[in-house]
């Protein structure tokens, strides 16, 4: 018998194909979400707590932005007072604060996103080359700690530290003053800043790296690559689609500069450059009582914040195909 003469398997037989399986029928929204708390519902009960809280101090306190678009009156609360709909952002605009409040925001917040971006990145990649585990967690535990320590403790060491004859680097620059030099301002800020938080701010660049495969260490330098090679053909390309997100999260609070420590390292003789958005706004709102002014230089930072995000998001989609969304 030929190979073209075989029989062939009868239908039924051990030999047969087996029919393809019907398809599961697809189930509604609300059937798929049912089914989906039914299996996972330890999951949400363990999430409700955040999510409440998120609700209540994040999205409850929504419904005041309306004041920004009436003339409060405390009689009626926060529903009550005439519509005066962008009077207060008008008004803003036309303030002569308006400029210098808002280039000494952008100022000290991009020197801060710019160098607090960089030092993270690069520290992250020098404790990466540290070999021996002690020093490496030696390391680690110095430039962590600095993050811990409260905003009113870290001025007051900023200002010891400076203190002209008598502060460690007061005596370095001959006397002079710098928490009364407003030129100085911006550099004493972003310079404590990176101090303070470089250390925690690179863990996540830390996790990053150490997820690459250390074949790829072995293979480069069985090619001859020394440390600078290591760092810039291995290390980086693992890192820099995590330095992306942070860059885009990052953008969305160009003009947040914090309140609490600029608040407390303002005085009269720097207040021309340390003026910024949110300290304007606690002035204003807090201390003048003019609840709706306030309310409205809030949301214009919020909304401008909002715009950076959204730019930043759609340059490195297009770019190096990173997003949040």
């Amino acid at each position: 018998m030929t190979l073209t003469d075989h029989p062939r398997p009868r239908q039924g037989s051990g030999t047969s194909p087996r029919p393809a399986a019907p398809a599961r029928p697809r189930l509604a929204s609300g059937a798929r979400l049912r089914h989906h708390l039914q299996r996972y519902w330890q999951l949400w009960l363990m999430l409700l707590p955040a999510l409440a809280a998120v609700a209540v101090f994040s999205y409850v306190p929504l419904y005041g932005v309306q004041l920004a678009f009436r003339e409060y009156d405390i009689t009626k609360g926060l529903t009550g007072g005439e519509f005066v709909g962008l009077e207060y952002f008008r008004q803003f605009v036309r303030d002569p604060m308006f400029t210098r409040i808002l280039a000494n925001t952008v100022r000290i917040s991009l020197w801060t996103l710019v160098m607090g971006f960089i030092a993270p990145l690069l520290l992250a990649l020098l404790i990466n080359q540290i070999a021996s585990p002690r020093v490496k967690s030696v390391v680690q535990t110095i430039t962590y700690t600095p993050h811990f320590i409260s905003t009113v403790v870290m001025v007051s060491m900023i200002t010891i530290f400076l203190a002209p004859g008598t502060g460690l680097v007061g005596k370095l620059t001959g006397g002079s003053n710098l928490m009364g030099d407003p030129d100085a301002f911006a550099t004493v800020y972003w310079v404590s800043e990176i101090w303070q938080h470089a250390g925690w701010n690179c863990i996540i660049y830390l996790a990053a790296l150490s997820s690459v495969d250390m074949a790829l260490y072995e293979a480069a330098k069985l090619d001859g690559a020394g440390r600078l090679q290591l760092i810039r053909y291995v290390d980086l390309p693992a890192i820099l689609p995590t330095a992306g997100v942070l860059l885009i999260l990052t953008m969305g609070s160009v003009l947040g500069v914090g309140f609490e420590k600029v608040w407390l390292m303002q005085n009269t003789l720097n207040i021309t450059a340390s003026e910024v958005i949110s300290t304007y706004t606690y002035r204003i709102g807090i201390l003048g009582s003019q609840f709706s002014y306030s309310t409205a230089i809030g949301l214009f930072n919020s909304v401008v914040n909002f715009l950076f995000l959204i730019a930043a998001n759609a340059i490195a989609r297009r770019t190096s195909g990173t997003s949040l969304f």
